[in-house]
């Protein structure tokens, strides 16, 4: 069995679970750190072991334009390119395309685009997308979407969504016909689109459930939309997806926003934001949030977080790591970027745990009193 649901928490619709790849097996609630481009931002795939990592993510887009899904394939797939031989899922790049705006046109067969490295143009399909990801050998592939933008009409959302559902029969007769290249499993995910408009979010789910892929994703969200509308469209589709397939919202996202999801019934995540702060000198801990740059800490002997028990805060103080940022050593990146990958993976397993033991509600509404708070000495 793919996904073992384990337990549901008696007050609200968090779910402890499980996800059986051959690269091993994912305890969820589970963040994934962003790989885009084969590695993940300031950290080796030992540092990934050390804070516990069991999946990571790649960028179908950003490995496709460099060094290309061949030459990856060439080099034995993803795993054996980068030097992980956890888990790894991969998206569709198809958010990546969205973001570039001005540089694409969508039509019934797919994204014409320009690369942002050198202008040239590409055209992603369902079936190229996949073939990249076949390629690239992840255990977990996405489908190519649309990503609506917020706001749209209800007009382009419709449309959208008929091109994300075409897009995702497509994928899964192209996938059900293929076999790996590497010898391990790999699964397809559809992504429910829609919108702000939860009858076209419930038409995608709907249509892409009857396709019974193995996961769902809830795409196109934080995007710009307020944060009560997107927890309400993320509570609305978990209400619709089956309870038995795990449930994953793409791009969320800071602490708080991941634990409001997984009250809600979602079990996946992936955000760059600990990776992308900690580069900026911000870290999180389970006392708040932390400026590491900030001149309160220049003689602070105090690590990070005093209860942590990350490689950096075991090792290092307040002081050594702001003077790092001062001297723009490379060193904090990487110090500060161990930390918050650790302390999200921590986060998840203490939601794992409040989950099982049918406290989760209680447990959430305490430790946010905590952690959204800035961390002045």
């Amino acid at each position: 069995m793919f996904f073992e649901l384990k337990h549901t928490d008696v007050n609200s619709k968090a779910r402890a679970g499980v996800l059986n790849t051959d690269h091993g097996s994912i305890e969820t609630p589970i963040f994934m750190p962003v790989g885009t481009q084969g590695t993940v931002k300031a950290l080796s795939p030992r540092d990934l072991k050390e804070v516990n990592a069991s999946i990571i993510l790649g960028n179908t887009y950003h490995l496709y334009m460099r060094p290309g899904h061949r030459l990856i394939e060439k080099m034995g797939g993803l795993h054996r390119f980068m030097g992980w031989d956890r888990a790894i899922l991969t998206d569709s790049g198809g958010f990546q395309v969205f973001s570039l705006k001005e540089l694409r046109k969508i039509d019934d067969e797919g994204i014409l685009f320009q690369s942002h490295l050198d202008g040239s143009f590409h055209k992603f399909t369902p079936q190229l997308v996949l073939e990249i990801q076949r390629s690239l050998g992840s255990d977990i592939m996405m489908v190519l979407d649309e990503c609506p933008p917020y706001p749209s009409t209800r007009e382009y959302a419709l449309k959208s969504n008929q091109l994300t559902i075409d897009w995702a029969r497509q994928a899964r007769e192209i996938f059900s016909a293929w076999q790996p290249l590497y010898g391990h499993r790999q699964w397809l995910f559809a992504i429910v689109q829609g919108g702000t408009f939860k009858d076209i979010r419930e038409q995608s789910a709907r249509a892409l459930m009857e396709l019974d892929f193995p996961g769902y994703a809830i795409g196109g969200l934080a995007v710009g939309e307020p944060k009560d509308e997107m927890f309400d469209i993320t509570d609305f589709c978990t209400d619709i997806l089956p309870e038995q397939k795990p449930r994953y919202l793409m791009g969320v996202g800071m602490p708080d926003d991941i634990l409001q999801a997984i009250e809600r019934g979602v079990d996946m995540f992936d955000c760059v934001i600990p990776t992308r702060n900690a580069r900026n000198g911000t870290v999180f801990t389970a006392e708040g949030k932390m400026v590491l740059k900030s001149a309160r800490f220049k003689e602070d002997t105090k690590p990070v977080d005093a209860n942590c028990q990350c490689y950096t805060c075991k090792n290092f103080s307040r002081a050594y790591l702001r003077h790092l940022y001062n001297a723009n050593e490379i060193l904090g990146l990487s110090l500060a970027t161990i930390h918050n990958v650790h302390f999200y993976l921590w986060l998840v397993r203490q939601a794992r745990k409040a989950i099982l033991q049918d406290n989760y509600v209680s447990w959430k509404e305490r430790i946010l009193q905590k952690i959204t708070r800035v961390v002045e000495n």
